[in-house]
């Protein structure tokens, strides 16, 4: 097998991957921001549930959650899982498991906000809603790119264990080839690959750094 096969190939994973990576960070962002809330929340059983919730999905491998959501409709409900489940359950696994991180970064930032920005926009006039969306969030956003960058950096290799589930993207189909044709030149270039895709997000988040810069005194 040619290199051009060879990279056809490994494009139409890493077009798999790129997918499990976007879309992991739509749904997990936004819900790593509302988990925040609960963890922070005067509720106590808001709390402890959430609170339960992050231990989980920190404390256990992702690669066992994905076999648990895959698997759990069958088990626990006698649903017939279709192949098309697979992709969703991917999503769903990555989703959950990344918004228990990102929920503990945006708790950091959140709760590392001085008081008195609080209290000056109360005397301003600003609600609760306002306060936080439009004075407290951006600031927090500055203070937590570099953990948020850490872990998507993460993201990016940690899409490989979609695999356990048999969902192909970049590096079971390296693997499968290198298999195929015994030759170790599809993981090479397969890990290539990764670290192209993980300069650019390096570099795209370097930018938005740059661009909340505008907060430091």
């Amino acid at each position: 097998m040619d290199l051009g096969t060879i990279f056809l190939q490994l494009g139409s994973g890493l077009i798999v991957s790129v997918e499990i990576f976007f879309l992991t960070l739509l749904f997990s962002l936004p819900l790593g921001l509302i988990v925040a809330f609960g963890r922070m929340s005067r509720n106590g059983i808001v709390q402890t549930v959430t609170k339960v919730y992050i231990s989980v999905m920190r404390g256990t491998p992702l690669m066992l959650q994905l076999i648990v959501v895959y698997f759990g409709p069958y088990y626990l409900f006698g649903l017939r899982i279709s192949a098309a489940y697979r992709f969703i359950a991917v999503i769903i696994g990555f989703a959950i498991n990344y918004a228990a991180y990102f929920a503990e970064i945006y708790r950091g930032g959140i709760e590392s906000m001085p008081k008195g920005q609080y209290e000056a926009a109360k005397v301003l006039g600003y609600g609760r809603m306002q306060t936080f969306f439009l004075i407290i969030l951006p600031q927090v956003i500055k203070r937590i790119l570099p953990s948020v960058t850490n872990e998507i950096i993460t993201l990016v290799k940690d899409t490989s264990l979609a695999f356990v589930i048999a969902v192909a993207e970049m590096f079971t189909v390296a693997k499968q080839i290198a298999a195929a044709q015994t030759t170790v030149v599809p993981l090479m270039i397969a890990g290539a690959y990764y670290y192209v895709f993980n300069l650019l997000v390096a570099l795209a988040m370097e930018r938005i750094e740059k661009h909340y810069r505008y907060y430091e005194a």
